[in-house]
């Protein structure tokens, strides 16, 4: 949870003005509301990285290293690297995945890399420290079930607004660079990591790490429900403007604004009122919720899945960076 925003927090339910008087009830009844929704959500961010984290360990340790198979992405390398070197798995997890840990703090932002950071330690801790029993020697539930606790594990680090691997934040550089989708890159960074590992190790070694993945990818798919690079967000809300500046000034995302009326409900009326939509990526799907519960708890909001977008903000943001640079 990163200070800053703890401290900001604090200091606006702490606000006072004169001699020891808050500036109004409603302000600083306000001011708690937010703090309490954002320490509800990071709490269950943090949990369900901490699960994660747990559970990738368990797939490595009780079924992956103990049968010296391997997995795709950042993880994958480091276990086929231990597995020829003899290095240990938990420093080359932690090292492998800091240039995509830095690259993470430029297209997504701070809270992402805290949380990431944090949950590759944790994971690095977790395989170095903790002793998980080896439950079978059988190479295809190996496969499976390795796949399976790997995935969930990656899957629940997701859903709580981190990664504990770099290789979805390399993909999502790239395909703003080389025109290809996220799902591409990664299928093509895993032939990779694959062929070499046929080639270093075994074909028979390789066959069931590419089994291993297929597990793994399924799991993550269930876990976060989908597989979207994207996510379109759609919201109804009578505090429209408040969350369209949120969305336009914290998120740094772009708006749409569709002129709507709200139908006949338990008011019994009919109101005009602004239909706010935005995209957005995967990894910002939590901090999106969790802002728009400060500012409206009722707002109806509705998620869908997008394949791959084309211009907007989302696309322009790496200009941006770009021409900082």
């Amino acid at each position: 949870m990163p200070v800053e925003i703890v401290k900001k927090l604090i200091l606006s339910f702490l606000n006072r003005k004169g001699k020891g008087s808050y500036s109004s009830n409603r302000e600083r009844a306000k001011a708690f509301f937010k703090l309490k929704v954002f320490i509800r959500h990071e709490t269950t961010n943090w949990f369900m990285i901490c699960v994660g984290v747990i559970s990738a360990a368990f797939g490595l340790k009780s079924f992956l290293l103990s049968n010296g198979f391997i997995d795709g992405g950042i993880t994958g390398i480091s276990l086929l690297i231990s597995a020829k070197t003899g290095m240990g798995i938990s420093i080359l997890i932690v090292l492998l995945n800091i240039p995509f840990i830095l690259l993470g703090y430029h297209q997504i932002g701070r809270n992402f890399v805290v949380k990431t950071t944090l949950g590759i330690l944790l994971l690095a801790l977790c395989v170095a420290g903790i002793e998980f029993p080896v439950l079978t020697s059988d190479k295809l539930l190996i496969s499976v079930f390795g796949g399976f606790f790997l995935g969930a594990g990656i899957g629940l680090s997701m859903r709580g607004g981190g990664v504990i691997d770099g290789t979805e934040i390399m993909a999502i550089y790239l395909s703003k660079r080389m025109g290809l989708t996220i799902g591409d890159i990664i299928l093509i960074f895993n032939i990779i990591i694959f062929s070499f590992a046929a080639w270093l190790l075994s074909f028979e070694t390789a066959l069931y790490s590419i089994l291993t993945y297929l597990s793994a990818s399924k799991t993550v798919d269930f876990v976060i429900e989908g597989i979207e690079e994207y996510t379109g967000v759609t919201v109804i809300s009578a505090k429209s403007e408040e969350i369209r500046l949120m969305i336009t000034q914290n998120l740094g995302r772009g708006v749409t604004v569709y002129k709507g009326s709200r139908g006949y409900g338990k008011t019994g009326e009919k109101n005009d009122m602004d239909i706010l939509f935005s995209v957005i990526t995967r990894l910002e799907v939590a901090r999106l919720s969790t802002e728009i519960e400060k500012i409206d708890p009722s707002a109806f909001v509705i998620m869908n899945s997008i394949k791959d977008t084309k211009g907007g903000m989302i696309k322009k943001r790496l200009q941006q960076i770009k021409q900082k640079k």
